[in-house]
């Protein structure tokens, strides 16, 4: 950890939740800030969060709208919602309104702290974006274009290039249907087109393309490129 403590605002109104993530996440050493509700959230943006993570469920703006004024002032701040199990609509609509991550309820404190890490991760990482991408034994240089699975370089068309680089360039968050199909065809809207292309993907990086190490399903929701190490 830095002399100074990450501070993490959390905005859920449900208090045993809150003590929760307050008592697993000030043992990791942050800073931990709270709101029981979205009023209170907003004003404590002014303290300046590292990261948020966001209960979707308050009682006074919706967990949304919310994350639109969040995103309204602050465009970069990572943010990890929580949502509750099954709601795939709510999970996508709030990735593609800016939430970086995602976390069903009720989770385990090592998946969250492996969830924010990766998210205060990418968040360095896109100021400075490194050349060079590993992780495992996939190897990606963003520089010179090469794709390395161990020691054996893979051929990729354009389009599965292009498909591998964003999601290399997002490592360790989730990207959804509709975000991948913009930035690779703009005008597509058919997830089977991405599916095609997720698919041979995964036949030429993955051991076992049927139980994926690096390019994961989302399912409902979109894909996830395991993070850097």
């Amino acid at each position: 950890m830095n002399a100074t403590p990450i501070k993490i605002l959390v905005i859920d109104d449900e208090p045993p939740i809150r003590k929760l993530l307050r008592m697993g996440l000030s043992t990791q050493g942050y800073d931990i800030l709270e709101a029981s509700n979205g009023k209170i959230a907003l004003e404590m943006l002014a303290e300046g969060p590292a990261l948020i993570i966001l209960d979707l469920g308050l009682p006074d703006i919706q967990g949304h709208d919310l994350l639109r004024m969040i995103r309204g002032r602050n465009e970069s701040v990572p943010v990890v919602v929580l949502s509750s199990r099954g709601d795939e609509a709510g999970k996508v609509q709030a990735l593609d309104l800016g939430a970086d991550d995602y976390l069903t309820k009720p989770f385990g404190m090592d998946e969250l702290l492996a969830r924010l890490r990766a998210a205060l991760r990418h968040q360095l990482q896109v100021q400075g974006e490194r050349p060079v991408f590993r992780s495992g034994d996939l190897a990606v240089d963003l520089v010179r274009r090469i794709v390395k699975v161990g020691d054996r370089e893979i051929k990729l068309s354009p389009k599965e290039y292009d498909l591998l680089r964003v999601l290399v360039q997002h490592a360790g968050k989730v990207l959804t249907h509709r975000f991948l199909l913009k930035e690779l065809w703009d005008e597509l809207t058919d997830a089977q087109y991405l599916r095609v292309y997720v698919r041979q993907l995964r036949q030429k990086i993955e051991a076992d393309p049927e139980r994926p190490q690096f390019v994961l399903t989302e399912t409902g929701i979109g894909y996830r490129l395991r993070a850097a190490d």
